[in-house]
C-alpha cells in the first residue's frame, strides 16, 4: 500500500518522469471468448470498438458517439411549481415520506427518463481453417492506441492490428500472414438493433443502415449508416448479399466508416450517407502504414505529455490478468504506471474536441438496453470521468463535457423556470445526448437538483488550469446562471434560519430516521456545492470586473449557508440533523464533496472537519462498486497520514469491470492537485 500512495503523491505534485524502456501494454495469452468485458477497447472519440481477439471468428463490436435512442425532447414536469410550497412544508415538518410520494407525482418526469446510448453492431471475420492454433497473444498498446492479435496455425503466423484512426475518423483492421496467399475469411455484420438493412453494394462494400429505436414515448430519429470496405494484396474479393469473401490474399486492410444525421441536441438534419462515404473515401486511398503513422502521431500528441517511471520488476513479464491477480503479494510498481496511463488512454479514446462526452461506459456499449442507459449520471459519474482531464495534461479533452454543460445551461433555463419558478438554469441527476434536465427515475433518486451547480464547476476548473480569461468571459453567464438559480431557490430553514435547498437529498441515500425516504432540506453536499458555485462566480466576476451588485448578493447569501457539522460519532454529518448511522456503508459518500473534488476541508485550515471526514471514510470503508471505490480512494488521499486505518488494496480497486463502468476503471488514481 505504501508504495502505491508514494506514487500517488508524485502524480499530485504535477511532476513528469522519464519513461525508460517500460512497455505500456495490456496483454493476454488467451482470447476474450464471449465475454465483452474481456475485449480490448479502442476509440477516437467518435468511433469506439471492442476487439475480442478470437481466432476462428473475430468480433469487432462497434459504437458511434451520437447513436442514441429517441430524438430531441424535453422531460420537465410543470406540475412541480404549484405544489412546491406544500412539499417544502412537509419536509420542514419532518414528513419526508409524504413529501416523497407527492414528489413522485409532481416533480418526476411523466415522459422520458432519459434516452439510451446504442450499439452500432458487430463486424465478424470468420476464419474457418483456424481451429488448431498455438502461440496465441493479444495486446493493447496504449502508447500507440493499437490492438494486436497474433497466433500460429500450421506453421503460419497470423497477425491482426486494429485501430480507431484519430485523423481519419474510421476504424481500420490490418491482416497479415508470414506466408503468402494465407489470408482467407468471410466478413459479415450483425446487430441487436431492429430494422437494420444489411447489404453489399455493386462496388463490393458491405453497408448497413437504420434508425434508432423509440424509447419511453420518444420516437427514434437518429439515422445511421455504416460502410465496410476491404482492400487486399493479391488474392480475390467476392461477395454474397450480406458478406464479403476474401480468398488467398497476402494481406487485407478493412476500413469501417459510421456516421449519423446528428448535428447537435436540437438539430438532426445531417446526411448520414454523405458523411459515412466522405470519411471512407478519404481513408481508403491510404495504406495501412500511412494511416498507422498519422494515427499514432495524432494520439501521442496527447498521450506523450505525461510520462511516469516507477521501476519494473519480473512481475511485468506476466500477462495482465495474472499481474492483477497477484498484485497484493507481488512487487509490481510498473502495473501502477500501466494503470495510470491506461486511464489517460481511455479518456483520450472516448472524449475528443467536437465529439460527445464520455458517458457511463465511455464510448463502448454492446447492449440495446445498457445499464443505467449508458447516459450521463451527473450526481457523480459524469464528473468523475473528467477529473483526470486537467490534472493529467489533457485539458482539450475536457471540451466535450464543457460543451455539454453549456448546452444544459440552455435547456436548464426552462426547467428552472417551469418547475421551480426560478431564474438561471439547473439540472437534476441525469442527462443524455438530448440534454434533458428534468427529474427522472423516481423521487428517491431524481429530485436531486444540483446537477447544474456541480457540472458548472468544471468550467471554473478549466479556467484555473488554463488561466484563459477569454474562456472565462465566454462562460461567465453560465456560472452566473447556476448561481442565480440558487439565489431564487434557497429558502430559510424555519428552525435554524439558514438558507437551504428544499426539496433536497443526499444522492441516493436515506437516513433511518426518515422512514426510508431520501428527501430532506439543506443536505451537506448541496450546501458545499452551492458554496462552490457562489465562490467561483464571485471570483470570476471580480476577475472580469463586472456585476458588483450581484457579487454583494452572493456574498451575503453565502454567509447564511449552513456550516458543515460534526456529529455524535465524530463523523461529518451527511444531513443537517445528526442522524448518520456509523453502520451505514452506502456506496455514495456525497457529503465528502467538500473534501474532494472541492477543497473546503483541509488538514491545515479546518483540522476538525478534516478529522471528521477521516472518520466518515473509516465508517464507510466497505468494498463497493468500482466508481465508489474510486471516489473513496480520492478522498483517502486527504487522509493519507492515517492510511493504516483505511485498508483498500489495488486488487480491490480494479474489480470494476461491472456493467456500466469501464471508463472509470482508473479514476481512483487521479488525484486533485490544487
Amino acid at each position: 500500500m505504501k508504495q502505491v500512495f508514494v506514487f500517488i503523491s508524485f502524480i499530485v505534485s504535477g511532476t513528469c518522469f522519464s519513461q525508460k524502456n517500460t512497455s505500456l501494454k495490456l496483454w493476454y495469452n488467451q482470447p476474450s471468448g464471449t465475454t465483452w468485458e474481456n475485449a480490448l477497447p479502442i476509440g477516437n472519440g467518435r468511433l469506439g470498438a471492442m476487439v475480442y481477439g478470437n481466432v476462428e471468428t473475430e468480433t469487432i463490436q462497434l459504437n458511434e458517439h451520437t447513436l442514441w435512442s429517441g430524438g430531441p425532447n424535453r422531460n420537465d414536469n410543470p406540475l412541480a411549481l404549484d405544489s412546491l410550497s406544500e412539499i417544502r412544508k412537509l419536509i420542514f415538518d419532518g414528513k419526508q415520506k409524504e413529501a416523497e410520494r407527492m414528489a413522485n407525482r409532481i416533480i418526476i418526469s411523466k415522459g422520458s427518463h432519459g434516452q439510451m446510448f446504442e450499439p452500432a453492431g458487430d463486424l465478424h471475420l470468420s476464419f474457418n481453417v483456424h481451429e488448431n492454433f498455438t502461440n496465441y497473444y493479444r495486446e493493447l498498446d496504449i502508447e500507440k492506441a493499437v490492438a494486436k492479435t497474433s497466433y500460429n496455425v500450421a506453421g503460419v503466423t497470423y497477425t491482426r492490428e486494429v485501430l480507431a484512426s484519430f485523423p481519419d475518423r474510421v476504424i481500420v483492421i490490418h491482416l497479415t500472414a508470414s506466408k503468402p496467399q494465407s489470408i482467407s475469411f468471410v466478413a459479415f455484420y450483425s446487430t441487436p438493433l431492429p430494422n437494420v438493412e444489411i447489404k453489399t453494394t455493386s462496388s463490393g462494400q458491405l453497408a448497413f443502415s437504420g434508425t434508432t429505436i423509440d424509447h419511453e414515448g420518444v420516437k427514434g430519429k437518429i439515422r445511421y449508416k455504416g460502410i465496410v470496405q476491404i482492400k487486399t494484396q493479391n488474392g480475390s474479393l467476392s461477395s454474397t448479399d450480406t458478406s464479403i469473401v476474401v480468398k488467398n490474399a497476402n494481406e487485407a486492410t478493412i476500413y469501417i466508416s459510421i456516421a449519423t444525421n446528428f448535428n447537435n441536441y436540437h438539430d438532426i438534419s445531417g446526411n448520414e450517407n454523405e458523411r459515412a462515404a466522405s470519411y471512407l473515401n478519404k481513408a481508403t486511398p491510404k495504406t495501412f502504414a500511412n494511416i498507422l503513422k498519422e494515427h499514432v502521431a495524432a494520439y501521442q500528441k496527447y498521450f506523450n505529455r505525461v510520462k511516469l517511471d516507477l521501476g519494473t520488476t519480473e512481475a511485468a513479464n506476466l500477462p495482465t490478468n495474472e499481474r492483477l491477480k497477484y498484485f497484493n503479494s507481488a512487487n509490481d510498481p510498473q502495473l501502477v504506471t500501466l494503470y495510470y496511463q491506461f486511464g489517460r488512454y481511455l479518456l483520450i479514446s472516448s472524449s475528443q474536441p467536437g465529439g460527445q462526452p464520455a458517458n457511463l461506459q465511455g464510448i463502448w456499449n454492446n447492449k440495446v438496453r445498457p445499464p443505467w442507459d449508458s447516459k450521463y449520471t451527473i450526481n457523480i459519474n459524469a464528473e468523475m470521468n473528467y477529473w483526470p482531464a486537467e490534472k493529467t495534461n489533457l485539458s482539450e479533452l475536457h471540451e466535450p463535457f464543457l460543451q455539454m454543460v453549456k448546452e444544459m445551461a440552455v435547456t436548464g433555463q426552462q426547467t428552472a423556470r417551469d418547475m421551480y419558478g426560478a431564474r438561471g438554469w439547473m439540472a437534476h441527476h441525469n442527462t443524455d445526448i438530448w440534454r434533458a434536465t428534468g427529474a427522472v427515475d423516481g423521487a428517491f433518486w431524481g429530485i436531486w437538483n444540483q446537477g447544474g451547480g456541480w457540472t458548472s464547476q468544471h468550467l471554473w476548473e478549466h479556467y484555473l488550469y488554463t488561466g484563459d480569461k477569454t474562456f472565462l468571459a465566454s462562460v461567465y453567464s453560465i456560472l452566473k446562471g447556476a448561481a442565480t438559480f440558487y439565489v431564487d431557490f434557497l429558502v430559510e430553514d424555519p428552525t435554524r434560519h439558514w438558507l437551504v435547498i428544499n426539496p433536497d437529498m443526499s444522492p441516493e441515500n436515506a437516513p433511518t430516521a426518515h422512514q426510508g425516504s431520501s428527501l430532506d432540506a439543506g443536505t451537506t453536499m448541496s450546501n458545499q456545492i452551492i458554496f462552490d458555485v457562489f465562490r467561483s462566480t464571485i471570483r470570476a466576476a471580480e476577475i472580469l470586473n463586472k456585476d458588483k451588485a450581484f457579487v454583494d448578493t452572493l456574498k451575503q447569501m453565502r454567509k447564511r449557508l449552513p456550516p458543515m457539522q460534526i456529529g455524535q460519532y465524530g463523523q461529518l454529518q451527511e444531513w443537517l440533523d445528526d442522524v448518520d448511522d456509523p453502520n451505514d456503508h452506502h456506496r455514495h459518500i456525497s457529503h465528502l464533496y467538500g473534501l474532494f473534488p472541492s477543497n473546503q476541508i483541509s488538514p491545515y485550515r479546518t483540522p476538525q472537519l478534516y478529522s471528521a471526514a477521516r472518520n466518515t471514510l473509516i465508517q464507510r470503508s466497505d468494498v463497493s462498486t468500482g466508481w465508489s471505490m474510486g471516489w473513496k480512494v480520492q478522498k483517502c488521499w486527504m487522509a493519507i497520514m492515517h492510511i493504516s486505518s483505511y485498508k483498500i488494496s489495488l486488487h480491490q480497486w480494479i474489480q470494476v469491470q461491472e456493467a456500466g463502468a469501464p471508463i472509470i476503471i482508473f479514476l481512483m488514481l487521479i488525484l486533485h492537485s490544487r
